[in-house]
């Protein structure tokens, strides 16, 4: 379980019902497909050594009886192998008759499991055949040669790193309390479902949904693998689903109604699972049934570490389906705070610094849909172009466009003379350009909004961004302050697509031009042909990095190191390693260094799972140190093997 991922994998097998011998041939030849691509946990599904729909062949003494056979023969195949193998067989204990699932490791069986809920219902009548695990007392049985402790209660299996596993079997996760809820609360960080679940019209799309759900419920990952082609479809058909959930995200899935044996591979993130139930308050004071067991797992021979699992490279942003609605529930995040809070001051006028880049032309487009909405004249919008010294004219014409065709009140205000005059008075040297130079334009830009602003009775609406608050590349007391920061909780990848969504609803070209500017604060000056020269990329680094860092360094709390493997997968072909190490260390340093800025950012709405504010999901010292974090960027062993 390096650096957290579980490699899992759910198989399904070409099977022939009641034929043994053939079953566990295709079963053999999966778990050798899994052992040679590093499996570390594979399920199979229900009842596969017999096949599922046997019907009264349950109740022959030779089909039982082959199919513990059957269980030995694998347990001898897999003697020299790591691979932890669940498959489904029948189990007579005493005078009944059990739905199993067995577990076995390197020749060993570790334990089994028994099927809790029997469907007995329409095309089901298992009941017929089998008994409950809730009819089982606890005890120890002699299993194809091998002695075994079987519990009704739900088990729980370790392996030799560390992760925890639970299983149920088909039934058991349609039932109101199925067991992987005392799984998960007990600590399982991965349920396995072996299952024979039929295909009915609309039942395929309600499975998943249930999956779904049932991971994300118990913050899990859960792995599904059901019967597929060669058992009866004498009434009913089977389409062989194999898929991996992760707190109710779906990882991967395979081919349903294929003739193929198939085995669906891919990595659980068992750290982000923990985090994600660390910060669950109401996970973790659940109460919880009993474990009666708790299985340990045999060590494995050691293996090099191979990451398969696959990264979106933009994390903020939604999937094309997906973009229109969440735009529109973003914007109306941002709206609604800005409305609620001129509703409850009783003012009718905002002030904005527009510069023609991303973040004001958002913060803009917000302020004038909550004038909108709350029925305010649009002139009461008070936006304020204030050219400097690196000020171009693509985005002074922008910047001016953009307000007289939302129809706002526009002003500009050069800080030329008043920076200069400022030069003078605290001795700096304007042919320096450095952080005083650079600053002091900031700081003049915020004391002409705050002014206006008490002279006009409005509130100043800020422009900052969520990436500039994580990187600090914000001016303290300059452009990090305002009366209201609208963006506070949108990444700057996310704020680039808020506005070309919003381009296309306004149908304004100058929308388009500002999302192709490059990002700059413009204190310096433009170089020979009065292009931006000062790019803010070229300093701090891509955000689409960053926010990648952001991401799953506030969201999950992973370590750098873990985070440059993911970026690393996330990001081949556009940055090679090197770079992506530099800007990862930049990022460390930066956000320990920047978080006094944080500590007194104003109020301003959250949109998504991060957040930096100090009133609610971020509390940190600004004084703490980095080292750490840095040290795990610089540890080369733990970032390339």
């Amino acid at each position: 379980m390096k650096y957290g991922f579980l490699k899992v994998a759910a198989a399904v097998p070409v099977v022939k019902v009641a034929d043994v011998d053939y079953n566990v041939g295709q079963v053999e030849s999966l778990i050798a497909q899994a052992e040679g691509q590093g499996v570390e946990v594979m399920v199979f599904p229900e009842l596969c050594l017999t096949g599922y729909s046997c019907q009264d062949l349950f109740h022959q003494q030779l089909l039982i009886d082959k199919a513990e056979e059957g269980l030995l023969k694998l347990l001898d195949f897999t003697r020299k192998l790591d691979v932890i193998a669940i498959v489904g067989l029948p189990v007579q204990i005493g005078s009944r008759l059990f739905n199993c699932a067995a577990v076995i490791q390197g020749g060993t069986l570790l334990g089994i499991v028994p099927k809790t809920f029997l469907p007995n219902y329409s095309e089901f009548y298992e009941k017929r055949w089998f008994a409950s695990a809730n009819e089982l007392t606890a005890q120890d049985i002699y299993l194809a040669g091998s002695p075994v402790h079987v519990t009704p209660q739900p088990t729980i299996f370790t392996t030799c790193d560390g992760a925890r596993f639970g299983i149920e079997i088909c039934e058991d996760v349609w039932a109101p309390m199925p067991p992987s809820v005392t799984l998960a609360l007990e600590g399982a960080d991965v349920i396995l479902n072996l299952s024979a679940s039929d295909e009915l019209i609309g039942k395929h799309q309600y499975l998943c949904q249930l999956l779904a759900q049932q991971s994300a419920r118990t913050i899990s990952g859960y792995v599904y693998a059901g019967c597929g082609f060669g058992e009866s479809t004498q009434d009913v058909v089977y389409g062989g689903n194999a898929m991996i959930f992760e707190n109710g995200r779906l990882l991967c899935e395979g081919e349903r109604f294929s003739f193929q044996p198939q085995i669906k591979i891919t990595q659980i993130d068992v750290e982000r699972l923990r985090t994600e139930r660390r910060l669950n308050s109401t996970f973790f004071v659940s109460k919880a049934g009993n474990i009666e067991w708790n299985v340990q797992c045999r060590p494995i021979s050691p293996r090099d570490f191979e990451l398969v699992r696959t990264f979106d490279p933009h994390p903020f942003i939604p999937a094309a389906d997906e973009m229109q609605s969440t735009c529109d529930e973003i914007l109306n995040i941002q709206v609604a705070g800005l409305a609620k809070r001129l509703y409850h001051i009783g003012l009718s006028k905002a002030i904005i610094g527009i510069s023609g880049g991303l973040d004001s032309t958002l913060a803009l487009l917000v302020t004038v849909k909550a004038f909108d909405k709350l029925g305010l004249d649009r002139r009461g919008i008070i936006g304020i172009t204030m050219p400097g010294f690196g000020t171009t004219d693509r985005t002074h014409q922008n910047a001016l466009k953009l307000m007289e065709q939302l129809g706002v009140t526009i002003r500009e205000i050069s800080i030329a003379k008043a920076v200069t005059q400022h030069f003078e008075d605290i001795g700096h040297d304007a042919k320096v350009h450095d952080a005083t130079y650079e600053n002091s334009q900031a700081r003049e830009r915020t004391q002409i909004l705050m002014d206006v602003a008490n002279k006009e009775n409005a509130i100043v609406v800020g422009t900052g961004d969520l990436s500039e608050l994580a990187l600090g590349w914000a001016t303290y007391n300059g452009d990090h302050m305002s009366m209201y920061g609208v963006n506070a909780g949108v990444p700057k990848t996310l704020v680039r697509h808020l506005v070309t969504y919003l381009a296309g609803e306004l149908a304004t070209e100058v929308l388009l031009d500002i999302v192709d500017t490059p990002i700059s604060p413009e204190l310096t000056p433009a170089d020979e042909h009065g292009q931006i020269k000062q790019k803010t990329e070229d300093l701090v680094g891509p955000y689409e990095l960053h926010d990648f860092f952001i991401y799953y360094f506030m969201r999950f709390g992973f370590r750098p190191s873990k985070i440059f493997l993911m970026a690393r997968k996330a990001f081949s072909g556009s940055y090679d390693d090197e770079v992506i190490k530099h800007w990862l260390t930049v990022f460390c340093r930066r956000f320990f260094s920047q978080q006094f800025k944080r500590s007194c950012m104003p109020d301003g709405p959250k949109v998504g799972s991060v957040s930096l504010s100090p009133r609610g999901d971020w509390r940190m010292p600004s004084d703490a140190s980095s080292a750490l974090w840095v040290k795990d960027v610089e540890r080369r062993q733990g970032l390339f093997e």
